[in-house]
C-alpha cells in the first residue's frame, strides 16, 4: 500500500508499505479520506512524548472495512466507518470505569500511538468506530471526527440552551463548523472574526450578529446583548480569547477548544464578580462521533473542505499549517 510517513519528524514522504493484517478486537479499514488537523503537527514535528518512527498521521479517518480480526462480531465487511482522536482505550482506569473514554489515562490517539489515515489501509480497535450515516461522503465525514465532534461535542455539553447568546471566536477549521452547530442547536449565534469580509460568510453559515474584532470593541458588543452565555474559542490565540471574558453575562462561560501553549491572562476580578469561569473540552469518544455525523445529517451541516490526493499530503499539511486553508485539507484515496 501506498502511505504519507514522517521517517524523522520534519518532513512527510510516500512509501511503499505492506498492507498491515488485523489482530483480534481490530478491523482493518480501506481509507478513503483523511482530514489534515493542526494537531497532526504533534506527529510531524515530534511534539508528543513517545512517538515511534516511522508514522504516518491522521486521526480524522473515512472508509469501508474490508477486514475482522478475530473476535469482531459487531461489524461487517462494506461498513462505511469513521475513527477520530478516540483510537483506544485502556478500559480500566477511573475515566473508562465512569464511560468517559476521552480522557482516558492511556488515551491511543491514530497517527501518534498508531498509524493513522495518511494511508491507504489502518488498523484500529473495533470498539472505536463511528458508522458514516448513508448519504454523507467520506470526504464531508472525515472532518467531522475531529473539528466536528470537538465543537459539537463542547456545544451540547457547555450548559447553553436554546436562545442563550452564544459567541463563536474564529471562523476556520473548526469555527465554521462551531458556527453551523450553534446556530441549528437554537442558540441565538455570534460570529467573532477579524475583517469585515468574514461577515457575510459568518451569516451564511447560520450566525445572526457578527463582530469584527479589528474595528469594534468585542466585550462591548457582547455587553450590549445582555452579555454571551457562551463564548466558544476555536482560535488558537490567547490575546483574541481574553477580552471576551468581559463580555461573559452573569455565569457566562469561556469555552476552549483552540489549543494554546502560552498562559491565558485573566483578571480574576471578572470571573469573581460576575461568576464567569473558564473551561477546556477535549474531543470526544466515537459514540460522539457518530452523535455528531447523525446531527450534521440531520440538519445539512457539511464542513467547508479543499481536497487533495494523498501523493500531495506534505502540500496539504503545509497548506493547513500556513493557515491558507479554508477551510479543512483533506487527503483523498480513491
Amino acid at each position: 500500500m501506498r502511505a504519507a510517513t514522517v521517517q524523522t519528524p520534519g518532513s512527510i514522504d510516500i512509501v511503499d508499505r505492506p498492507i498491515p493484517e488485523p489482530g483480534a478486537g481490530e478491523v482493518r479499514i480501506r481509507v478513503r479520506a483523511c482530514g489534515i488537523c493542526h494537531s497532526d503537527m504533534f506527529t510531524v514535528l515530534n511534539h508528543w512524548p513517545g512517538i515511534s518512527y516511522p508514522r504516518s498521521p491522521g486521526h480524522e479517518i473515512a472508509g469501508e472495512i474490508d477486514a475482522l480480526g478475530a473476535g469482531v462480531n459487531a461489524w461487517k465487511t462494506g461498513a462505511r466507518v469513521g475513527v477520530g482522536w478516540h483510537g483506544g482505550h485502556d478500559g480500566t482506569c477511573p475515566s473508562c470505569t465512569h464511560g468517559d473514554f476521552v480522557t482516558c489515562r492511556n488515551l491511543k490517539v491514530p497517527g501518534i500511538a498508531f498509524d493513522g489515515g495518511y494511508s491507504q489501509y489502518v488498523i484500529v480497535p473495533a470498539n472505536v468506530l463511528a458508522e458514516i450515516p448513508a448519504g454523507m461522503s467520506f470526504e464531508d465525514a472525515a472532518p467531522l471526527m475531529c473539528a466536528g465532534v470537538t465543537t459539537y461535542n463542547a456545544l451540547r455539553h457547555s450548559g447553553a440552551m436554546p436562545g442563550d447568546v452564544v459567541a463563536i471566536l474564529g471562523i476556520g477549521g473548526l469555527g465554521h463548523l462551531g458556527v453551523q452547530f450553534a446556530a441549528k442547536m437554537g442558540f441565538r449565534t455570534v460570529a467573532i472574526a477579524r475583517g469585515a469580509e468574514k461577515g457575510v460568510l459568518a451569516r451564511k453559515l447560520g450566525a445572526t450578529e457578527y463582530i469584527d474584532s479589528t474595528t469594534e470593541d468585542v466585550a462591548a458588543r457582547l455587553t450590549a446583548m445582555g452579555g454571551a452565555n457562551l463564548v466558544l474559542a476555536t482560535v488558537t490565540e490567547n490575546s483574541a480569547m481574553a477580552p471576551t471574558i468581559a463580555g461573559l453575562a452573569i455565569d457566562g462561560k469561556l469555552l476552549i477548544v483552540g489549543a494554546s501553549m502560552d498562559p491565558l491572562p485573566v483578571q480574576t476580578l471578572l470571573l469573581i464578580g460576575g461568576r464567569r469561569s473558564v473551561a477546556g473540552w477535549p474531543s470526544g469518544s466515537s459514540a460522539d462521533s457518530q452523535d455528531t455525523m447523525e446531527f450534521a445529517a440531520l440538519t445539512g451541516i457539511r464542513p467547508m473542505i479543499e481536497t487533495m490526493p494523498l501523493e500531495r499530503a506534505a502540500e496539504a499539511y503545509e497548506k493547513m499549517m500556513s493557515g491558507k486553508a479554508r477551510f479543512r485539507m483533506v487527503l483523498t484515496l480513491g
